[in-house]
């Protein structure tokens, strides 16, 4: 019997690789007016980045008990065997929402077969981990190979970010409102990366021009060239696929990587980070070498 895949929308995969590795994607909340909408399936990230120009602004919500209770019991029914990824812990409680749920699901059905793992990543990172782990499943690894393999990731992904608008940070309390006003005027934009799951602030640059070169710094710091080429280099973007693609030929022109995955930023994570974002995803080891 196969091993089910699951994740939250949050992972940010392009819709051809979910459908062809038959990942389950449970979407997180998006808010707006106090209406609730299912991240990429009722609402669609151009249309969140649209209206955030237009000062409009986005809260988010877990995924919800039910749906997870939904999802398992589904699972428990039908003899699944299977492995939740979840959106980091040190960015959402979805994490800790799906232990508590699978604890009742195991009061019914004790022999229940479901791993959950926190992947303390965000957009394609987090995408990344789980498209390993959903090949794995297809090619039929056994669980104990495709966990140990997304541990790996887990422990060996880099998210390096920029957003456009500073002030974006501010609304979702990354930086002070001094900070925000002051990254305005200056034209500031600040790198970003996640450490242990948690988006933290790593350097402040002026000019798009000067974030590219620093970016790619950064990833010449954390991963050799060797390594950087035998992988898949994940570049995810909320509205701006020019920025991506230049991105994407600075990378290739650098270090002579030739895979990638490009894809929007979902409504989930760009409300927070606001139109204008690009993110960067690489390993800093080669696991065959591990």
């Amino acid at each position: 019997m196969g091993i089910k895949i699951l994740s939250d929308s949050a992972c940010d995969l392009p819709r051809e690789l979910i459908e062809e590795y038959s990942i389950d994607i449970l979407p997180i909340i998006v808010i707006k007016d106090d209406k609730e909408y299912l991240d990429n399936v009722t609402i669609k990230p151009e249309e969140v980045y649209s209206n955030m120009r237009n000062g409009e602004i986005y809260k988010t919500a877990q995924i919800p008990p039910n749906a997870f209770k939904e999802k398992f019991t589904e699972y428990a029914n039908n003899g699944d065997n299977a492995i939740y990824i979840a959106f980091s812990s040190g960015l959402s409680g979805t994490y800790q929402t799906s232990l508590l749920v699978r604890e009742g699901i195991l009061e019914e059905y004790p022999d229940f077969q479901l791993d959950i793992i926190d992947s303390k990543s965000a957009t394609i990172g987090f995408g990344l981990i789980v498209l390993e782990a959903a090949k794995m499943a297809k090619e039929g690894k056994s669980k104990e190979e495709i966990i140990k393999k997304i541990r790996f990731y887990v422990d060996n992904i880099e998210h390096i970010f920029t957003v456009d608008d500073i002030e974006y940070l501010f609304r979702g309390g990354r930086v002070s409102r001094t900070q925000a006003f002051l990254g305005g005027l200056l034209n500031i934009k600040p790198v970003l990366h996640v450490d242990d799951g948690k988006l933290l602030p790593l350097e402040k640059v002026r000019g798009k021009n000067k974030v590219f070169k620093t970016m790619l710094d950064i990833m010449e710091k954390r991963a050799a060239d060797i390594v950087l080429k035998e992988q898949v280099i994940g570049i995810s973007h909320s509205d701006n696929i020019e920025g991506a693609m230049k991105l994407k030929e600075l990378i290739f022109e650098r270090f002579g990587v030739e895979k990638f995955i490009i894809n929007d930023i979902g409504a989930a994570i760009g409300s927070h980070s606001g139109p204008g974002t690009l993110a960067i995803f690489f390993l800093r080891e080669n696991y065959k070498n591990n």
